[in-house]
């Protein structure tokens, strides 16, 4: 029985030899990856292909690192908002909806924001040549590096509708030339809008699906 024996032992070293090589961190030789997925920030918003696509773009990243992200006190706050009587001294607080970084580490981050506001117009004359307007919501713009999704809120009585902004803003040090990053800052900010809203329960918000379209103006914007 020693030529068994040593057969056997053979192929344990041989086992021992190849579990070392893997690494062992999942037991099937494979790295374990680091970070969320797209799908998994944020509740979720970014769960679809052309905004994963659009996150991945802007962060450079397949995967990332949550920054301070509470999606669920930023709902409830706008409950709560709904629910207030406004007054004139009545400043509505927003709440970081969404933070997140590359998993990888570097100086990219994204940061969203969702606050209840007061009635528009909200793009000014002054800023409205240094942004892209696009069709969805009550108003939607956005340069290279930050941009705002606004839409009205009808949440059942006794609340009152309010108008929620949606506020993103984008890596630092790009080039406000750099059309396709609006387009991408545009993206998530109106998806992230669209996500709140769902889980708002809202009715009649005019968000667009997908990627919004670019406009000449606002529609909100006063005519001359």
């Amino acid at each position: 029985m020693r030529p068994v024996a040593i057969r056997f032992g053979a192929a344990v070293a041989v086992a021992a030899l190849l579990t070392s090589c893997s690494g062992g961190d999942g037991g099937d030789g494979a790295e374990e990856a680091k970070g969320l997925t797209a799908a998994e920030v944020c509740g979720g918003f970014a769960k679809d292909a052309t905004t994963a696509a659009a996150l991945k773009a802007v962060l450079g990243s397949e995967r990332f690192e949550d920054d301070r992200s509470n999606p669920d006190k930023a709902l409830a706050r706008l409950r709560e908002d709904a629910a207030e009587p406004w007054a004139d001294s009545y400043r509505p607080q927003a709440v970081r909806y969404c933070g997140l970084d590359p998993a990888e580490g570097g100086s990219k981050d994204l940061k969203i924001e969702v606050g209840a506001v007061g009635k528009g117009p909200y793009l000014s004359p002054k800023l409205a040549p240094k942004v892209t307007s696009y069709d969805s919501g009550l108003e939607a713009f956005t340069s290279s590096g930050l941009g705002s999704v606004y839409f009205s809120c009808r949440l059942k009585a006794p609340a009152h509708a309010i108008v929620v902004e949606t506020t993103i803003w984008g890596p630092a040090g790009v080039p406000d030339t750099d059309l396709e990053q609006r387009t991408r800052l545009i993206t998530l900010a109106n998806a992230a809008a669209r996500d709140v809203s769902s889980k708002l329960g809202c009715q009649g918000d005019g968000l667009a699906t997908g990627v919004p379209a670019p406009v000449s103006k606002p529609s909100s914007a006063p005519s001359s």
